[in-house]
């Protein structure tokens, strides 16, 4: 069973974003976005949600659907987001999406990559929910960025920044090369359209003494030279899938992460708000309870 990293339980939101300094990192990543995402469309899917950081970059798409695999972090985001009928919040991993084929039209992935054991698992489920020329925003981090080069180069680090196979520097924490990772989106049926890099400047005696909004400027006049060189820590790609057209539009939304069955049923019910999606195929049961629709943990169907 491929190892999936588990934000379950975590104060991400608290600890590592508003206590931890990280006001630059928020902002180029957010002039990044603006930059490869599509303004409007039909409907969009973050994967690794979160708390919903991004979702204000969302506001030209009718519905949004906030993905993550620990349910805490989708209790969080409610909270933080408020009440808008265009959010459907999903528990579930990135390599058993519940969704049926050809369904969005937009994606993002931001800070999720670098947590992959099965990059191509997880790329093939991306390529396989979006739609035709459907387009994908996804960040991750890059193993040839200058600090590594220079601590290799003094001796200070074993591996090599120009191997081209990903490096786990710490369990469930891998970074890529970004030649290999083109390769990887490629071969799923994504080629990368346009690449931006950024978090030039994120060191932090700079993040210190000079204001956070000239490091912002900075970093987004060198963000487009990631075009040409990678040399930065986190590297943004769009890309768009490249599949035949299907004859019609996807039957249904959801469907059963185990056996891949789209025919769901509502069983169970206790209200609106409360209820199973039962599998007709494989008989497993799917919760939906506060507000959240529950594809990591089977439950007991009902009779």
């Amino acid at each position: 069973m491929t190892k999936i990293c588990d934000y379950e339980g975590s104060r991400y939101r608290s600890e590592f974003w508003e206590s931890g300094n990280r006001a630059y990192e928020d902002a180029v990543e957010r002039v990044a976005m603006k930059k490869l995402l599509p303004p409007t469309g039909n409907n969009l899917i973050e994967i690794g949600a979160g708390f919903g950081r991004l979702v204000d970059l969302y506001q030209g798409y009718r519905q949004i659907v906030l993905l993550d695999y620990a349910r805490t972090q989708l209790e969080e985001a409610q909270r933080y987001l408020g009440h808008d009928d265009r959010f459907i919040f999903v528990v579930a991993d990135v390599y058993n999406l519940p969704f049926v084929s050809h369904l969005f039209n937009t994606l993002t992935m931001v800070r999720v990559m670098h947590h992959l054991v099965n990059v191509p698992g997880a790329l093939a489920e991306i390529q396989r929910i979006l739609r035709p020329q459907g387009i994908a925003v996804v960040e991750h981090a890059n193993k040839l960025n200058l600090k590594a080069i220079a601590r290799w180069t003094l001796g200070r680090q074993d591996w090599s920044p120009f191997d081209p196979a990903p490096i786990e520097f710490v369990e469930l924490n891998f970074n890529f090369h970004p030649a290999w990772m083109r390769r990887q989106f490629a071969e799923a049926g994504l080629p990368v359209q346009k690449i931006r890099t950024l978090s030039h400047y994120r060191i932090d005696v700079l993040k210190r003494w000079l204001p956070t909004w000239l490091l912002v400027r900075l970093d987004s006049l060198a963000q487009p030279t990631g075009r040409w060189w990678q040399l930065a820590p986190s590297v943004f790609l769009q890309a768009q899938a490249q599949k035949p057209a299907p004859p019609e539009s996807p039957a249904g939304f959801f469907r059963c992460p185990t056996c891949k069955s789209a025919a769901l049923a509502v069983t169970g019910r206790r209200s609106d708000s409360e209820f199973v999606l039962t599998c007709h195929q494989c008989r497993r049961g799917w919760s939906f309870a506060g507000g959240i629709y529950d594809f990591k943990t089977p439950v007991q169907t009902p009779a």
